[in-house]
């Protein structure tokens, strides 16, 4: 009969944490504010405006569950903000004036979101929390 050792839970550094919250939340906003100012006036596709815009409204579904700090809405955002990341480098390395630019800024901001969903996503897993979830390495003996 083996014992298990019973282990304390991690203590969480809650400044760090809102950090991320907060960079991944501000770099969201930052990306649809990038998104509709890029399409409607700064450099559109066709002048006045295009409907490429439209691209900020998912970003808009998970910024309730960001602002709540809800683990779930930062798993799923990690998916989404992909498509706006190879937005940004194709855009970056075809297009040219202003539009790369953009492109280069919509890089940048979807990086730091994808890094900060990570790294909070990192932080608050359950096995950190409830040591009792902690997955064994050890191998199966045959």
């Amino acid at each position: 009969m083996s014992v298990i050792p019973s282990a304390s839970p991690v203590q969480i550094d809650q400044g760090a944490l809102n950090r991320l919250r907060w960079g991944a939340v501000l770099s969201c906003v930052a990306l649809i504010l990038l998104s509709l100012a890029w399409e409607r006036w700064l450099a559109p596709i066709r002048p006045g405006g295009s409907w490429l815009m439209l691209k900020a409204v998912p970003l808009l579904l998970p910024l309730p569950g960001l602002l709540r700090g809800k683990r779930y809405a930062y798993q799923w955002s990690s998916l989404l903000i992909l498509i706006y990341l190879c937005e940004g480098l194709v855009r970056g390395t075809s297009d040219t004036g202003t539009s790369q630019i953009l492109a280069w800024v919509e890089t940048v901001l979807a990086g730091v979101f994808f890094i900060s969903v990570l790294v909070f996503c990192y932080r608050t897993r359950p096995s950190l929390t409830n040591p009792a979830l902690k997955r064994s390495r050890k191998k199966a003996s045959a």
